[in-house]
């Protein structure tokens, strides 16, 4: 009995030094891509280290580099840098006086289950109809909820329902929001299309309505159908805020929340992000469909010339209502809004309009944004856009300041020891904006093709997947040690103790402060708007 149990507790220290190894051994634990940068970050003190193939054999042999202190996460850190070695297969990294990684892969599709995944994650979020998957031996299953959208009491109508069923369910709560549907769905839009090839090579295994949509743009026609729905039914143009409860749900499942649901007044942001979206949705649904194509136009058009008539900045006032607010003032929007319909109609108005804005912001491109400034968004469209009749100055001060964002966005990356081009800014959904970063890098190698923005790109996927300060993943399902409390009420209310698949979670405040835990929403929610970034981040790579 005693050797019994000394052999359990060698084996229990054994599992604990592995693991405190591991711990201190940073890297995407989705894997890498056989001909760009490859790099692992260590927080313990090393100087050499082999690459291990599946015998055990040293393959590849490099020196770690640094170390590098950095004051937000109080670490020494070493890089390791193998990007010279591009044989796919498995491997495992040994640090002399460290230990061993975890196997990780060298793949040219090291991405493409994490991209479908995540895409998937917004059929799974669906609203008003059942939705079920499979993922690792679970099965996730959610009824047919919320039939009863909405009421218009809010916009003058008491007791008068009218249809606003379909759309995704907004974050870790079952609310539906324009203002974070257009950035959303903007930002979707840009992946499909950017990388329009890389994403038709998914089998995204999305249940089709039409045979005529490609699945990606199928599953964008979801929400952009609920959207067409927020227009106000009096023929003004106004666009309605929300459609939420006037109170969050308890931790139950959708078809579970039978409060009343309410559209609520209008505000400028939503009617231009709406302007914007179906503009989009007009160009990008034109060649499969384009009756509904011809729909979201003249439903652009609506809002777009009530805007043209009313300039003032209409904001959104919650009232009653204890859901989320969303408030922001339009400016940005409204400069977005411009930019899609010249985009897709080659409107002179709307042309100038744009200029116009874009002119009184300076051209000035962020590097932070989100939701609450989608300007981006719009500089973004005109500086890639192929149309003629573009301002010569407008055009090439956006192209300046996007490149030049870019190479400060590379910068950081370079200088942070995670890769992360946010550097030591944290916030409220910082992995999503972190993510989103990745639009300036490609936008900016579109415009000046370089390699170090698609490096820094990687360094921003390899940061989402475990080159972190935690040596974790910050997506459910997916990578090693990936959140499982995160704030969802599907994943809470359940009877399946994983998580639902394919969610990035939000992340700390700083740099140490991230908990894994269901209560806490500013640490650990999912939602649409930081999921668009992630699909974007990761169609990039998809082989």
């Amino acid at each position: 009995m005693l050797r019994q149990i000394t052999l359990i507790t060698i084996a229990f220290i054994s599992i604990l030094s592995i693991s405190a190894q591991t711990k201190n051994i940073h890297l995407n634990s989705l894997g890498f891509l056989p001909d760009l940068k490859k790099t692992a970050s260590v927080s313990m003190p090393c100087e050499a280290f082999n690459i291990l193939n599946t015998d055990g054999e040293v393959v590849y042999t490099g020196k770690a580099t640094g170390p590098t202190y950095q004051k937000d996460v109080n670490q020494k850190v070493w890089n390791l840098d193998f990007s010279k070695f591009n044989t796919q297969g498995e491997y495992i990294l040994e640090i002399e006086g460290v230990g061993k990684s975890k196997p990780f892969h060298i793949a040219s599709d090291a991405f493409n289950f994490a991209a479908k995944t995540s895409i998937r994650g917004f059929y799974l979020w669906r609203c008003g109809t059942e939705v079920k998957g499979t993922f690792k031996g679970n099965n996730y299953h959610q009824n047919i909820c919320h039939l009863e959208d909405g009421y218009e009491d809010y916009i003058g109508n008491k007791e008068v329902k009218r249809d606003g069923t379909k759309g995704w369910h907004d974050a870790g709560d079952y609310g539906k929001y324009t203002v974070n549907a257009g950035i959303t769905v903007g930002v979707l839009f840009k992946a499909w299309d950017h990388f329009k090839p890389q994403i038709e090579k998914l089998d995204l295994e999305i249940p089709r309505s039409s045979s005529k949509l490609p699945a990606f743009l199928e599953e964008i026609k979801w929400e952009t159908d609920w959207v067409l729905k927020m227009q106000y039914p009096d023929g003004s143009g106004r666009v309605s805020h929300k459609l939420t409860r006037l109170n969050f749900s308890p931790f139950i499942m959708p078809d579970k929340d039978h409060e009343k649901r309410y559209f609520t007044q209008w505000s400028s942001a939503a009617t231009a992000d709406f302007v914007a979206m179906m503009a989009m949705a007009a160009r990008y649904f034109q060649p499969y469909d384009p009756i509904y194509a011809k729909q979201c136009l003249d439903a652009a058009w609506l809002s777009y010339n009530f805007l043209r008539n009313n300039l003032d900045d209409k904001g959104f006032v919650q009232g009653d209502f204890k859901t989320g607010g969303y408030q922001t003032s339009d400016t940005d929007d409204r400069l977005w809004a411009a930019a899609e319909m010249w985009e897709t109609t080659g409107d002179i108005i709307a042309l100038k309009d744009f200029e116009k804005r874009a002119k009184e912001l300076n051209f000035k491109i962020e590097e932070n944004w989100d939701w609450g400034n989608v300007s981006n968004l719009g500089m973004f469209t005109y500086v890639l856009s192929n149309r003629k009749g573009k301002n010569t100055k407008v055009q090439k001060s956006i192209k300046k300041n996007t490149i030049e964002i870019g190479d400060k966005l590379v910068e950081m990356a370079n200088s942070d020891v995670y890769a992360r081009a946010l550097g030591g800014t944290y916030f409220w959904g910082c992995n999503g904006t972190v993510a989103r970063q990745t639009i300036n890098l490609q936008v900016a190698n579109r415009l000046k093709p370089n390699k170090d923005y698609i490096e820094a790109s990687i360094g921003i996927v390899d940061h989402l997947f475990g080159n972190n300060y935690y040596s974790r993943s910050y997506v459910t399902g997916l990578g090693e040690n990936p959140p499982l409390h995160p704030h969802d009420r599907r994943s809470g209310a359940d009877s399946i103790k994983a998580p639902w698949p394919g969610y990035l979670i939000g992340g700390g405040h700083s740099a140490t402060d991230w908990v894994d835990k269901e209560e806490s929403y500013s640490h650990n929610e999912i939602a649409i708007n930081w999921q668009a970034a992630l699909v974007y981040a990761l169609a990039g790579f998809i082989n």
